[in-house]
Formats: C-alpha cells, structure tokens, sequence
C-alpha cells in the first residue's frame, strides 16, 4: 500500500521522514519498540528482543534492507538507555508524529477505554488493566516506571516498507506473538532438554540483560 501521509522521525543525524530512514536502500524494516513518553525505561521483553539486534543489522544491509527500532519517547531518552543497554543499532522517535498510532502500536488511555484494535482484532484492554499487579502486565508496567494503562499506551510490532521512484509502500506489518522469531534466545531454548521450563501458569522471567544478577540476589533473600 502506498504512503500518502508524511511522516517525521527525529534521529541522531536531526529530523528525518520515512524515505530518507532507508538510508540509501530500497528496503526498510521497523520494530516498533515499546517505549513511550510516560515510560521511564524500555519494556524488558522489547529490550531483551534488542540484544539481538546488532549482530542482524551489518548482514541485512548486505541484502538492501535498513534495520531500525522506533518508539514514541523523545531521543535524548532513547539514547540514555541505547547506552545503558549497550548497543548500536539505529533507534530513531517518532514522538512528534502519527506513525505509531497509524500502524497500530500506541493508543491514548482514551483510546483505550473506547475499546482498541491490535493485531488485526478488535481488543478491549480494560481487564487487564483492571487487573492491575495481579497480571505480568503489573509486573511490567512497574518495571516502565508507570501504571498497566499507561504501560499499555504502547504495544510491540514490526512493519516492511519498500520504496521505489521516490513513494513508500508498507508491505507487511506484524503484532503480538507474531514478533516472537525477534527473541532469538527462544528457539535455542525449545531444543534444550527442558524447552523453556516457564511453568504452567507461564513464569514471566525475561529481565534486561543488567538485572539479571540483581532479580536472583533479591530472590535469595526471599527465601
């Protein structure tokens, strides 16, 4: 489908549209990284899919394909946790435009209690919001630094664009569990004798890489 809207993303070279984030090539993919302007940090399960993401960028380029992440939180707080987590990959703001609203990752609290439509159904968050720490996403949000509703403002995704005489298309884009193949440590572990072991109800226990250590010791001391 071809892009008729204009879009702007802030990066570290200054304002950029969609076409010019190709950077040269004909192919551009977008993970859709779940950090939002009321977040204090990015979501441990997007961060921990990140960790893989240097070591693809250098090899999809060979193949005209430009790997990027964007989120809705300004740059400068991009930046900091890129460099608390280590990596490089480019990661560019889409604050000041729709993009993320337009492709189905980001809704107002609003939006929310109208109902929403993520992963191509119709989704109403108000449960699990209600839910509150009773639910991972309780979990999840205190992790953000901010409540399950405004944990939820956001959502993980990856969408394709090609570009070709100057327009935009948007090829392919892909939600939720559908984004699973991005954590590569997942199917390393479905061919280790016990699989990935989380329990039944399934154990949330992807932390971001620096707090690994940290989560145990506080388990330790438990008991």
């Amino acid at each position: 489908m071809r892009l008729d809207k204009e879009y702007s993303f802030e990066t570290e070279e200054g304002t950029r549209t969609l076409a010019e984030l190709f950077d040269g090539r004909s192919q551009l993919i977008v993970y859709h990284f779940m950090f939002g302007p009321e977040y204090s940090a990015g979501c441990p399960t997007c961060s921990a899919a990140a960790d893989m993401f240097d070591g693809a960028v250098v090899h999809l380029a060979q193949r005209d394909v430009t790997f990027l992440c964007a989120s809705r939180a300004p740059l400068e707080k991009l930046q900091a946790y890129k460099r608390r987590m280590g990596w490089r990959f480019p990661w560019v703001s889409s604050l000041e435009s729709d993009f993320n609203f337009d492709f189905g990752v980001s809704f107002t609290r609003e939006q929310q209690r109208e109902g929403i439509e993520y992963n191509y159904r119709a989704l109403d968050p108000t449960p699990i919001i209600e839910a509150g720490a009773e639910t991972p996403f309780g979990e999840l949000a205190a992790a953000v630094g901010t409540d399950p509703a405004g944990y939820m403002t956001e959502a993980p995704g990856l969408s394709a664009f090609a570009l070709a005489d100057g327009d935009v298309y948007h090829t392919y884009s892909c939600y939720a569990r559908g984004c699973e193949f991005l954590l590569g440590f997942y199917p390393i572990l479905d061919r280790g004798p016990r699989g990935r072991d989380e329990g039944d109800p399934p154990e949330f226990w992807i932390r971001r890489h620096d707090e690994y250590e940290r989560a145990a010791t506080r388990k330790d001391a438990r008991g």
